[in-house]
C-alpha cells in the first residue's frame, strides 16, 4: 500500500473516524474540474473510509457509486454501514454528506488482493502508446482546460499523440482517449488510488468535440489486481451517446503489462463551462 503522509493524495483522502461507522473527511479543492469535485477523486476519499471500517481486507474489488450532488470543497462525512463481513470478502454501503446533503451513495466489496496475486489472465488487448517521451504532456495543456480543470496539476499525464485533437480544436471524432498516468509527486499506484484514476483523465467526449464538463450520475469500478510501480496506462473509450448521456469505458494497465482496474460511468454530455466554473 502506498499511504504516505508525505504525498498529496494520502493527505487528501485521509478519514479520521467520528464513531459509530462514520468518518470524517475534508473534500480538497485542489480537485475541481468545472463546476464540481472529480468523482474519481471523491471515490477514493470513500474508499480510504470503507478500508479503515473493513480490517483484515484493504482492497476495493467491486464499487458501485451514485452521483445525487456536486460536492464542495469543505468538510465532509463518510458514512459506512458494514452488510457482511465474511472470512474472504466483506460488503458495505456509504454515503458522502456534506451538512444536510448526500452527495455520493455506494456499495462496495473489499477484500485482500495479495489472496491472488499473479492471476490475472484476460483477452483483452494492452493499448498501444509510443514512449514517453513522444506522447504529450498534460502540462502543455491550453490555459481554458487548465482552467476548467485544476486537478490536472496533481497528475503526470502524457497524452497519445493521435487523440489530443481536442485541444487544437480538431477532435479525431473518434471517442476514444489513452494517456500514460502517474501522479506528479511521485507517489505509487495501489488499489484505492485506482478508484481515482479510472475518472481521471478529460472527459471522453472531448475527442467527439465536446468539451465541457461531464457530470458523473453513476461509475462502477472493478479492481482485479495490485499494481505495480511505475507508469500506467489508461485508455478511455464511449460507443453511444443518448437521452443526453454517454457511457465511458476505462481500462488500466500497470507497467507491466497487467490489466489491474476497469470501469464503466454513466455521464451527462458536457456542458460548456465559463471561466468563472
Amino acid at each position: 500500500m502506498s499511504t504516505h503522509p508525505s504525498y498529496e493524495l494520502d493527505r487528501q483522502i485521509a478519514v479520521t473516524s467520528a464513531g459509530e461507522g462514520r468518518y470524517a473527511a475534508d473534500v480538497d479543492a485542489g480537485w475541481s474540474v468545472g463546476g464540481g469535485i472529480n468523482g474519481g477523486y471523491l471515490l477514493a476519499l470513500m474508499g480510504s473510509a470503507l478500508r479503515a471500517a473493513l480490517p483484515g481486507k484493504p482492497d476495493p474489488l467491486a464499487v458501485s457509486a451514485f452521483y445525487l450532488s456536486a460536492a464542495q470543497p469543505g468538510p465532509a462525512t463518510v458514512a459506512v454501514d458494514v452488510r457482511r463481513e465474511g472470512g474472504r470478502l466483506a460488503t458495505a454501503s456509504a454515503e458522502l454528506r456534506q451538512g444536510e446533503d448526500t452527495r455520493i451513495t455506494a456499495l462496495a466489496t473489499y477484500g485482500d488482493l495479495d489472496r491472488d496475486a499473479g492471476d490475472v489472465r484476460t483477452t483483452a488487448v494492452e493499448p498501444h502508446l509510443p514512449p514517453v517521451e513522444e506522447c504529450v504532456r498534460n502540462a502543455d495543456a491550453p490555459p481554458e482546460i487548465k482552467k476548467i480543470a485544476p486537478m490536472m496539476d496533481r497528475f503526470d499525464m502524457r497524452f497519445h499523440p493521435d487523440q489530443v485533437g481536442w485541444a487544437v480544436g480538431q477532435p479525431s471524432g473518434n471517442g476514444v482517449i489513452s494517456a500514460w498516468f502517474r501522479m506528479a509527486d511521485g507517489r505509487e499506484p495501489d488499489p484505492v488510488s485506482l478508484l481515482m484514476v479510472v475518472d481521471a483523465l478529460p472527459p471522453v467526449t472531448f475527442e467527439l468535440g465536446m468539451m465541457g464538463w461531464a457530470p458523473t450520475l453513476e461509475l462502477s469500478v472493478h479492481v482485479r489486481a495490485k499494481p505495480a510501480p511505475g507508469w500506467l496506462k489508461v485508455r478511455h473509450e464511449t460507443r453511444n451517446m443518448a437521452g443526453g448521456m454517454f457511457e465511458e469505458d476505462c481500462e488500466v494497465w500497470d507497467s507491466t503489462g497487467r490489466l489491474v482496474a476497469q470501469s464503466r460511468q454513466l455521464a451527462l454530455q458536457p456542458r460548456p463551462v465559463t471561466a468563472g466554473g
